[in-house]
């Protein structure tokens, strides 16, 4: 099956910035429409960002809005999520998924595949 494998979440201060990557494998990558979420200990998965297949499209939660970027580089199998002027709230673990008919829909239920997560820890 393919995988999903998140990386770049680590310790960071507010204000900073911070990078995060999934890589995914398989040749299919390019078909599919990409998303971020992030879940907080005692709270619901949340939409972050999403991003369709060509790139084109693109979508954010309101709270990230001019501070975070979503891109990707199909030639690299990669999704990317450009975390800049970090808040304490944007604490929580970070998926990246797939949904494998391309289209950057917004509802967790709709992606197929899943990562395992990286943890974001923003200190004040």
């Amino acid at each position: 099956q393919v995988q999903l494998v998140e990386s770049g979440g680590g310790l960071v201060q507010a204000g900073g910035s911070l990078r995060l990557s999934c890589e995914v494998s398989g040749r299919t990558f390019s078909r599919y429409g990409m998303g971020w979420f992030r879940q907080a200990p005692g709270k619901e998965r949340e939409f972050v960002a999403t991003i369709s297949r060509s790139g084109g499209i693109i979508n954010y939660v309101d709270s990230v809005k001019g501070r975070f970027t979503i891109s990707r580089d199909n030639a690299k199998n990669t999704v990317y999520l450009q975390m800049n002027s970090v808040k304490p709230e944007d604490t929580a673990i970070y998926y990246c998924a797939a949904h494998l008919d391309g289209m950057p829909v917004t509802t967790a239920r709709r992606y197929e595949l899943w990562g395992r997560g990286t943890q974001v820890t923003v200190s004040s």
